[in-house]
Order: C-alpha cells, then sequence, then structure tokens
C-alpha cells in the first residue's frame, strides 16, 4: 500500500514572501525518495496538501495581494471621506488681506536679514472645510499605512488559509499531519505585538511599535499612563489568577497539572530525575507579566475606541446603527461573562424551569458556541469599522468649529496642520483599531485547533488535536536512504514525546486565559476612556 505513492525528485523549492521581491525566501530542501515507504508518510503529511496552500498563498501574498489589498480597499471604497485643509490663499481671501509686493511693514530686520511674520487670521473666521474621498495616492502621505496594510492583508491571507486546512481536515481527516494554520496565526500574533523582522523585509511593529512612539513623547503624559496601566493590568492579573475555577472557568489549573504531571514523565523516560519543569507560582508570575504587557499595549486602542464610539453616535442618527454601536462597544464584556461561569455557562446549559435544572446542552457544545459567539463579534466589530474611522475624520471638522468659538488669533500654518493632522494619522487609529481584532480573532482559532474544539454545534468526542505522527515502523529501504528514515524516525518519536507535554488540555486552560485577557483589557481601557470623555474632559 505505501509503495504506491508516488516518488519525489531532487529538488528545492524556493517561496518568496513580501511585498516587494526582495522581501523574503523560504527555502524548503526535499531528500530524494524512490520507494515512499510508511515512515516516510510523516514527510508526506507535511509536504502534501497543505504545503501546496502555503506556496499558493505566498505567491498570492507577493504577486495578487500588491494590487488588490483588502486593506486599501478598506479605506480607498469611496466610504471615507476626508477634511482637505485650506490653502493660504484661501485663508488670505476669507481673511480679507491681499498679498504685497515687496517689503511689508511687518518685516523685521535683524543683522541684515528680512524676516517675515507668520500670517495670522481671526479665529471666528467663516471657514467651511472641503471634503474629498479618499484615493489611492492621498495613502502615500498616512503615516504608518504599510504596517496597516501589511497586518490587514496578511491577516486575510492566514484567515484564509485556516479556512482551507480546517476544511482539508474536515474532508479528508489526515492521521498524524501537523496543522500548518497554527504556524499562520502564531505568525500573525507576532506581527501584531513584537517588532519582527524574522529574517523579512517587515515592517509591522504595530502595537509594540506604537506603545513605543508614545513613550518617545516628552510631553503629554502618555509615557505615564502607559507605565501606571501596565502596574494596574499586572496587579489585576495577579488577583484574576487567584480565583477558583468555580467563578472564571478556564481551565488553567487542570491544563497546567496535566502539562507538570506529562513533563514529569517525559523526563523519567529520558533517564532525568526532576520535580517538575515549573513551580505553579513562577508559572503565574510569567503570566501576569505577560497579561501586563498586553494590558499596556491596549491602553490606548481602548481609550481611542471609546472616543470613536462618543462621535460615532453623535455622527449615525439611526436606531439600527446606533445599536450595533453599542453592542460593538459592549462586545468585550460579552465575551468577558462567556467565562465567568456562575453568570452564563450554568443558566445557559442548566436553565432552571419551574423547580427543576433542565440540562440544555453539552459542555463541548457550549465551548463551541462561545467560539462562534467570539467570531460574531468581531465580524459586528469589522463591520463597523468605517463609521468609527469617518467619526475619526470628523474630528477636522469639530476641531474648526470649536475654535470659531474662541476669541483672538490663530497663524495659518498651525490652522493648517490642525486640520492635515487629522487624516495623516488615519492609519494609526485604524492600526489601534484593527490589532485587538485580529488578537482576539486569531486567539479565538489557536483556542480551537490547539484546544481540540469543534466547530459543530453537537460536536463528538473532539480528539485531540495530531502534531506529528508517532507510528514509524521500520520498513525495507535501499541502503542510500536508511539514514534519511532513521532520522525522520527520530524526529517522530521526539516530536510524539512532545507532543504528551504539551497536551490539548494545557493550551485550552492557556488561550482561553488569554482570550479572556485580551477581551477584558479592551474592556477596561475603553471604559475608562469613555468615563474620561465623557465625564471629565466635560468638566
Amino acid at each position: 500500500m505505501c509503495s504506491a505513492l508516488l516518488p519525489f525528485r531532487p529538488g528545492v523549492f524556493r517561496v518568496t514572501v513580501g511585498t516587494e521581491p526582495a522581501a523574503a525566501t523560504w527555502f524548503l530542501s526535499l531528500h530524494q525518495v524512490q520507494d515512499a515507504d510508511c515512515a516516510s508518510l510523516v514527510w508526506m503529511g507535511v509536504i502534501s496538501v497543505q504545503l501546496v496552500v502555503t506556496m499558493v498563498m505566498a505567491c498570492v501574498i507577493q504577486k495578487i495581494i500588491p494590487h488588490y489589498s483588502f486593506a486599501r480597499w478598506l479605506l480607498c471604497s469611496g466610504s471615507l471621506r476626508w477634511y482637505q485643509h485650506p490653502t493660504e490663499d484661501e485663508l488670505r481671501s476669507l481673511a480679507g488681506k491681499h498679498q504685497k509686493g515687496g517689503k511689508n511693514k511687518k518685516d523685521r530686520k535683524y543683522n541684515g536679514h528680512i524676516e517675515n511674520k507668520p500670517l495670522t487670521i481671526p479665529k471666528d473666521i467663516d471657514l467651511q472645510l472641503e471634503t474629498k474621498c479618499i484615493a489611492e495616492v492621498d495613502t502615500l502621505a498616512l503615516h504608518y499605512f504599510p504596517e496597516f496594510q501589511w497586518l490587514v492583508d496578511f491577516t486575510v491571507a492566514a484567515t484564509a488559509v485556516y479556512l482551507i486546512t480546517e476544511l482539508y481536515f474536515c474532508m479528508a481527516e489526515p492521521n498524524g499531519e501537523m496543522n500548518i494554520s497554527v504556524v499562520w496565526s502564531l505568525l500573525v500574533l507576532a506581527f501584531v505585538i513584537f517588532w519582527s523582522f524574522v529574517q523579512l523585509h517587515l515592517e509591522p511593529k504595530i502595537l509594540f511599535s506604537l506603545t513605543a512612539h508614545y513613550f518617545k513623547l516628552e510631553e503629554g503624559g502618555e509615557r505615564s499612563l502607559c507605565i501606571t496601566f501596565a502596574f494596574f493590568f499586572f496587579v489585576k492579573a495577579m488577583a484574576i489568577l487567584i480565583v477558583t475555577e468555580n467563578y472564571l472557568e478556564f481551565g488553567l489549573e487542570t491544563g497546567f497539572a496535566n502539562f507538570s504531571e506529562s513533563a514529569v514523565q517525559f523526563l523519567e523516560n529520558q533517564g532525568l530525575e526532576s520535580q517538575g519543569p515549573i513551580s505553579k507560582l513562577t508559572f503565574k508570575l510569567i503570566l501576569a507579566l505577560l497579561c501586563s504587557l498586553i494590558g499596556a499595549f491596549l491602553t490606548f486602542p481602548g481609550l481611542r475606541l471609546a472616543q470613536m464610539h462618543l462621535d460615532a453616535l453623535t455622527l449615525n442618527t439611526g436606531k439600527v446603527t446606533q445599536t450595533l454601536l453599542h453592542i460593538n462597544f459592549l462586545a468585550p464584556l460579552i465575551m468577558v461573562l462567556l467565562w465567568v461561569k456562575p453568570i452564563t455557562k450554568d443558566y445557559i446549559m442548566n436553565p432552571t424551569l419551574g423547580k427543576e435544572s433542565v440540562p440544555l446542552m453539552s459542555e463541548n457544545t457550549y465551548d463551541t458556541l462561545r467560539l462562534w459567539a467570539i467570531l460574531l463579534l468581531c465580524a459586528l466589530r469589522l463591520a463597523m469599522m468605517r463609521h468609527h474611522l469617518q467619526a475619526y475624520l470628523n474630528l477636522a471638522k469639530k476641531g474648526v468649529e470649536q475654535m470659531k468659538k474662541e476669541a483672538g488669533r490663530i497663524s495659518t500654518v498651525d490652522l493648517q496642520k490642525m486640520v492635515a493632522r487629522v487624516f495623516y494619522y488615519l492609519c494609526v487609529i485604524a492600526l489601534q483599531y484593527v490589532a485587538p481584532l485580529v488578537m482576539l480573532l486569531h486567539t479565538t482559532l489557536l483556542l480551537k485547533t490547539l484546544g481540540g474544539h469543534s466547530w459543530g454545534i453537537y460536536p463528538e468526542d473532539s480528539s485531540s488535536p495530531c502534531v506529528v505522527n508517532e507510528d514509524s515502523q521500520a520498513a525495507t529501504l535501499e541502503q542510500g536512504e536508511a539514514q534519511a528514515t532513521q532520522t525522520v524516525a527520530q524526529l517522530s518519536v521526539a516530536l510524539g514525546g512532545l507532543r504528551t507535554v504539551f497536551t490539548p488540555l494545557l493550551f485550552r486552560g492557556l488561550l482561553s486565559f488569554l482570550t479572556w485577557w485580551i477581551a477584558a483589557c479592551l474592556f477596561s481601557t475603553s471604559l475608562f476612556g469613555l468615563f474620561y470623555h465623557q465625564y471629565l474632559m466635560a468638566a
């Protein structure tokens, strides 16, 4: 049966990834296999359908996405309008001033040099800003547009790979294949959080770089605010981690206990004596530090979301749109409550009808519904993106209207900067809106895959996700292929041992907690921003 598989010829597969031809190169070298055997199924599992999908998607990222970019469509679809700053001639005309030749009386002479005094106009000038739809050429002036485009387009590509691999695993049911969509999702999360080049010509610093930008500012208090929220979320994470599973049902305790026992057994099988790879206190301390960093990264996205939410409610007066905006703002709170056992799980799984509790669904079904609820809320947030970005762009008009109520004069340069600054930083706001959404989406996808969940509403007994095939039967091979077969078998055994250590129980508890924590941080910062803009700024 195994000898019926087609052999592979020697060669090198080269896949270029990135928006430019010199962006990155992946090299995949394959050994010559003439008569495939059962042991080579490990390689076949890796280089079959999933590798083809990866290679095709890499070509799509390089060749097609630069011309048909989803990120560019989000901004340039014609639904967003930005306010153009007035020219100096227009401001002169509105102020009733005319350009005069020669020296002006307001010119000052210092050391033989003539210094022109900046032109000022009254703040209560009758200025009406002109609007224009965002075109592709306008995006060249936007700060952080390459980062925004890469993050959105790569997320779309990674999500497409995930959908294709999920369909492949559902229909073909391969045994012992590694799910390559896990790698794509991990790359997306790395691009969101960290400043990574990874030997690729990428510039997606995203949340880390945006937070670092605030740290470089000497004025405004952004640095102090980041540090304050980082300490706040560290204390909050330590408090959450001591809550029992009866209230917050992450499965973190069960997963860590299973991890410790499996690790001790694995080390004993290797002839090593150990009481465990890490203590529970150290594990929770590391997790709390990670949660503190995530909270610091999500501070300004949450504060900005609150301001855009208030402005979007003022801009959109339709009942349906306002209802969707409220649901979108409360979406992180809904996600948080999905893991609070006394509030949601107990009432949904075992609702009380009369004097008896009727079991309505199984625990696996509730886990599946929870995944679908998070995905639907993420889709709603993406659908409401246009309303929030337009509310941000209207800050230019709002600033001019506020200026007209003030007395005094303002220079034309300052007025132009005040209007133009709003549009030039549109992609920064878009990143702050999209990055938490991407984190929630792909953390949820990882939770489903690595946690052994199912997309079916009434799933059967879910089997743990396979990492690599443990069955490495010895076969009769030619002398030239014996060494390669032995290497494959050793790799299979080693990875199979790691599979017994990093079990779905561990991933289920860890990823459930991280998904819950991202939603909790986003809602906490948004709620604080709502209180700040609604009450403190008004006072």
